[in-house]
């Protein structure tokens, strides 16, 4: 059984430009509680999925209205507003949009985005499969959390049930859906309450989905490496999020000494991730390897750089390598784009013979019935 952060959840404003962190009313502890198994309690709860977002097209208009959105957010682009705003504005929407359009035009369905097509999937299916209304949002985009919060309302709604499609916590991507939320439902909706899904990094479910979903994909195949890449967050962010201000050193260390500070911290969450996938699937050491992707501007991220990985993988003679991504529990353009082409195409020039991305859980049964069997603890 999965415990929950319950009831009403508190959020502490940044001050100093520092990180806000999410809390509830019995001191930080996960708990189970309990209705009355009725219509019309059952009624009175639903689930708010949160993913990403996306562009509405692959048009450099629609690019750029989504990019302003993504990278304004201060848990993402992490700096005074003013300076924020000229980098933003002044800098990066005048050439990022052309390169980013470029990128999505190689994966664009013809249903639209991969990452709210496969998400509409995954929701389909899981609405199947629970007696409480389920509706899905986007933290970027026009398919926003206020309309998912919206669709439950009109259902009947009083109690929201946020799960953020992210395993592991950062700020960038777990703590911004639990704000923005939060922050909706204080501004429009105060009645309305709201318990949350916490990161389930090392939840054994997870796991197993995520082990069943790689031996699926690979077969019998035999690779030399399995690398698993995470996306990357500034070193900063890791920094911020330590919640004791002092044992976060991004060494050999910290991220194996136990903590509070674990908690909040992605490093150590994708770490331990890696390390139960490799444990269920009897990996020997030397033969799966970490790295984190994605990065943006020039300040130092979380590595190895999977890129430069992947180069220094073929170089020490790797040919056979298959890559895996964690950190997303849907493809989409850093999935696709990212690794699966432009990634394979690095290896193979460096010297490797074959490449394998491994797909996200996306709208896997085995990935659904978990999920599903998380709501339903929390609706029990």
């Amino acid at each position: 059984m999965v415990s929950f952060f319950l009831k009403k959840i508190s959020v502490k404003k940044p001050a100093n430009n520092d990180i806000c962190h999410v809390s509830n009313k019995n001191n930080d502890k996960k708990i189970i509680f309990a209705v009355n198994n009725t219509k019309e309690i059952l009624n009175k709860k639903g689930v708010l999925l949160v993913n990403l977002g996306s562009p509405d097209s692959t048009s450099i208009p629609d690019i750029r209205k989504y990019l302003d959105e993504f990278l304004m957010d201060e848990r993402v682009i992490d700096m005074p507003y003013l300076k924020r705003f000229l980098l933003v504005k002044g800098i990066i929407l005048n050439f990022r949009p052309k390169k980013t359009a470029a990128a999505y035009k190689k994966v664009w369905l013809k249903e639209g985005s991969p990452l709210v097509v496969l998400s509409e999937k995954f929701y389909d299916k899981l609405q199947k499969k629970v007696r409480i209304p389920v509706a899905l949002g986007m933290r970027y985009g026009s398919m926003s959390i206020e309309k998912g919060i919206g669709e439950l309302l009109k259902k009947g709604v009083t109690e929201i049930f946020l799960i953020p499609l992210y395993p592991h916590y950062a700020m960038s991507s777990f703590e911004t859906v639990v704000v923005k939320t939060e922050e909706i439902l204080q501004k429009k909706h105060p009645e309305v309450k709201l318990s949350v899904l916490p990161p389930f990094f090392d939840h054994k479910e997870y796991i197993a989905a995520m082990v069943e979903n790689i031996k699926k994909h690979l077969g019998t195949t035999t690779f030399d490496h399995i690398l698993f890449s995470y996306h990357g967050i500034p070193e900063r962010h890791i920094l911020k999020s330590d919640t004791t201000k002092s044992h976060c050193k991004i060494d050999g260390t910290c991220c194996e000494t136990r903590s509070k500070a674990h908690e909040t911290c992605y490093r150590h969450q994708c770490f331990e991730t890696t390390k139960a996938i490799a444990a269920a699937l009897n990996l020997k050491q030397g033969t799966y390897s970490d790295s984190f992707q994605s990065r943006l501007l020039k300040d130092p991220w979380l590595k190895p750089y999977t890129d430069f990985e992947l180069i220094r993988l073929a170089e020490n003679g790797v040919k056979n390598l298959a890559v895996i991504t964690p950190s997303f529990v849907t493809d989409c353009l850093e999935t696709l784009e990212e690794i699966a082409m432009e990634g394979k195409k690095e290896f193979l020039h460096a010297g490797g013979e074959n490449f394998q991305h491994i797909p996200c859980l996306n709208d896997d049964e085995t990935w659904v019935n978990t999920m599903a069997s998380w709501i339903n603890d929390h609706r029990n």
